[in-house]
């Protein structure tokens, strides 16, 4: 059996077709598009029509392919900003229309979850010790603490993101110091909510979604992108440090020109990039010791999947 599921984010729209073949998924087709469906609901929370169209013309596609697949079963979800906007119930019925289900806004909790069975899919961990996972969005940041038995101990979304901090803090081209350092603190601020808890061992951290997978591109110099390159690279704090201030430090068109960095994303990686870049420090933190980095091409999409078609 076939199935497909598709993530609606705030930045980009993520699409997995898939089928389990010897008690594991299979990917028969994948796709990602940046839509920036998110533009703008920081500040007026509501879907801007401009937004909208760029979506819904990408789940016409995807409805297009889903189709000529022969896929039997389909779910969608939308997340972040689906969420905090209005305006979400004309856009799920459009595009109901385009592929066959109405889009579910899920909450974090679930989010959460779907991360959590996504991202670790396909990739050799230790046997033991806590996991955790990251999911840095556009609109959300969700931070996921489990066992490596797939159980989610505790989870926590945070109302940070690439697209969100950019949009806050960001108007210079490169970016002022001044716009970095308030990067930084709202990211730090966010993380020192996230509630304290004790971990059984030292911690794997594993980051999901396009700001981790690009990072990890451009530290490995994979280019053009390889998502069966970057699932499992492991990036050390000091390389994410690094790589953080060459982009900083390039004035936008610059980034766009950078072989492994999708241009339609270049205008908001330099604030996702900090906000990884505290993320890492904080885990480390916890941890007591420097923590490095996998990252994974995997999230929602694939936990997703895994509920669609059961093993």
């Amino acid at each position: 059996m076939s199935v497909a599921a598709i993530d609606i984010g705030t930045n980009s729209v993520l699409l997995l077709v898939a089928e389990r073949r010897g008690g594991g998924l299979v990917a028969l087709a994948e796709r990602a598009t940046i839509t920036r469906l998110g533009q703008g609901v920081d500040a007026a929370r509501a879907l801007a029509p401009e937004a909208v169209e760029r979506t819904l013309a990408c789940l016409a596609r995807y409805g297009e392919e889903i189709r000529s697949l022969g896929v039997e079963r389909v779910d969608a979800v939308g997340t972040s900003a689906m969420r905090d906007a209005a305006g979400g119930e004309a856009f799920i019925a459009r595009a109901r229309d385009l592929i066959g289900v109405a889009p579910r806004v899920i909450s974090g909790p679930e989010e959460a979850e779907l991360t959590y069975a996504g991202a670790l899919t396909g990739l050799d961990l230790p046997a033991r010790g806590p996991r955790i996972v990251f999911d840095v969005g556009g609109g959300s940041t969700e931070i996921i603490v489990g066992d490596a038995g797939g159980t989610v101990e505790r989870a926590v979304s945070l109302d940070v993101g690439s697209v969100r901090l950019t949009e806050r803090h960001i108007r210079a081209d490169p970016p002022a110091e001044a716009e970095l350092q308030a990067v930084r603190a709202d990211a730090r601020a966010a993380l020192a909510t996230v509630p304290a808890g004790p971990l059984s061992g030292a911690p794997t951290l594993v980051g999901v979604a396009g700001t981790v997978t690009t990072l990890a591109a451009l530290v490995r110099d994979v280019a053009p992108y390889d998502g069966a390159r970057v699932h499992g690279a492991q990036v050390a704090g000091a390389e994410v440090v690094a790589i953080t201030s060459r982009l900083a430090a390039l004035p936008l068109a610059a980034r766009r020109q950078l072989p492994a960095l999708e241009p339609a994303r270049a205008d908001v990686i330099v604030a996702g990039s900090v906000l990884i870049e505290e993320i890492l420090a904080w885990a480390s933190r916890a941890a007591g010791a420097p923590v490095d980095l996998i990252a994974s091409d995997r999230g929602v999409r694939w936990g997703l999947a895994e509920r669609l078609c059961p093993a």
